[in-house]
């Protein structure tokens, strides 16, 4: 049952859709086949919606409110940090910038001691590129299929979904190849042993083909998110950071998704025991609450530009209300003990009531994630593994599965034929329980929408 919000102002929420339908133009969006959802009002992990409903936030937005919604203490921070200075150029230094960058770097694993900072994860990505390229003079980038990195120019050619398609003019310098997948797998495994094994062999003959001297470096997401939510087998980023140290490449892992939290750890690379040369992040850094992003940067990449300019920049890099954010989102994760509920959650609460659901409804072919960060992988057939969507689309099944959600209380996230649970890391064990009973449901509707068998 969802609860109306007492203090709707209908007249202003009709003003505000029709403002947005006349003016706004949506990201990803077919501009006359939307029908936005007004959103009036958030607090830790609820929103509420144009007709007062509150929704359980099952999609942390896009995945990236960390701390939940509102939080007082990030909240003040921000507004104390504008009230003492609201912008500064990047040339110089501030207090904030200065605490951020400290903070970040004591997290990041190895030696990554300098951070680089953007307006979000796209641009983190692109300036990861070109650190790679200019400090090894090499052109090419690999990046895996089923991946997601950014919306701007080189972050869309990188991006191993068909989001790249429309954008891609073959012109990037991108090569794409197949990482682990064990229930999709590419290279017919049984086990996360032989997908490690055989999705390695396979990087490491795209390398040798497309020639070690001619590539620049290898950027992964940690665990694909957008693209599946795909933990890698044991032992797969340490065997491409091996990959990497053979052949003279730059190793770039992309944590913009999972970073500060959202696994249960302060970022995988770091829990895997792997340390790259560039690490990049954004979204819960400071849960989105002022657009933030970055580059944390080995001492070797440093060095190249010591004493020869980096060609790049941008006005708002580390701006003081973003960083001030960060600050206190940092501060408050590692008080609240907000990384380990967010691994506790995974383990005691999403893990095994997942594999139940499973067992229950023959819809679901698999689930899989850790920490905060599930996915339900919806098909007609167990046994063909038939997907309820195609890749990069949508279907009737998935659009009644969002339309159920809704309407029992519960904002998901889903893409192709998957249900996605990221809500935040504050989510406490009865809320996403309740989340949990919501998805119950759902799924038997969509068992009766697609006749799945098992």
């Amino acid at each position: 049952m969802t609860l109306v919000h007492p203090e709707l102002n209908p007249q202003a929420v009709a003003r505000t859709y029709e403002l947005d339908r006349r003016h706004v133009f949506h990201s990803w969006s077919a501009q006359a086949e939307i029908t936005p959802m007004v959103i009036t009002r958030a607090e830790g992990s609820y929103i509420w919606d144009g007709e007062g409903n509150r929704l359980l936030d099952f999609s942390s937005q896009l995945v990236n409110t960390n701390i939940g919604h509102q939080h007082p203490y990030v909240v003040e921070a921000i507004a104390d940090q504008a009230r003492t200075l609201a912008t500064v150029a990047p040339q110089h230094a501030n207090d904030q910038r200065s605490e951020a960058a400290r903070l970040i770097c004591e997290r990041a694993p190895g030696e990554l001691n300098r951070v680089f900072f953007t307006n979000g994860g796209a641009d983190a990505n692109e300036h990861a590129v070109r650190m790679a390229r200019l400090t090894t003079g090499r052109p090419k980038v690999l990046s895996r299929y089923r991946s997601y990195h950014g919306g701007t120019q080189t972050a869309i050619n990188l991006t191993g979904d068909p989001r790249r398609w429309p954008n891609d003019e073959g012109t990037s310098g991108v090569v794409h190849f197949f990482g682990p997948y064990l229930y999709r797998s590419h290279f017919d495994a049984t086990t996360e042993e032989e997908e490690c094994r055989r999705a390695l062999a396979h990087l490491e003959q795209v390398i040798e083909l497309e020639g070690p001297q001619t590539i620049a470096a290898i950027l992964l997401e940690a665990v694909p998110g957008t693209a599946g939510i795909m933990p890698p087998p044991p032992g797969y980023l340490a065997g491409v950071r091996a990959l990497c140290d053979q052949y003279g490449i730059v190793f770039i892992v992309d944590e913009v998704m999972t970073g500060f939290g959202r696994t249960g750890a302060w970022f995988v690379c770091d829990d895997e025991g792997v340390v790259p040369d560039l690490l990049t992040f954004a979204k819960g850094v400071n849960s989105g609450y002022v657009p933030l992003g970055g580059v944390v940067i080995s001492d070797r990449i440093a060095e190249h530009f010591a004493h020869r300019p980096y060609p790049g920049g941008l006005t708002y890099s580390g701006h003081p209300l973003a960083c001030a954010a960060a600050v206190a989102a940092i501060t408050v994760m590692e008080r609240d003990g907000i990384i380990d509920n967010a691994r506790r959650i995974g383990t005691d609460v999403f893990g095994p009531e997942l594999v139940r659901l499973a067992e229950r409804h023959p819809s679901v072919g698999e689930v899989r994630g850790r920490g905060v960060f599930w996915a339900i992988e919806l098909v007609t057939d167990q046994h063909t593994r038939r997907p309820v969507a195609p890749t990069g689309g949508s279907s009737p099944v998935m659009a009644e599965a969002v339309r159920a959600s809704k309407e029992l209380g519960l904002l998901p996230f889903t893409n192709s034929g998957r249900i996605h649970l990221v809500p935040p890391c504050t989510i406490t064990e009865s809320e996403a329980r309740e989340g949990l009973h919501i998805i119950d449901q759902v799924l038997s509707r969509v068992d009766t929408l697609c006749g799945a068998s098992s």
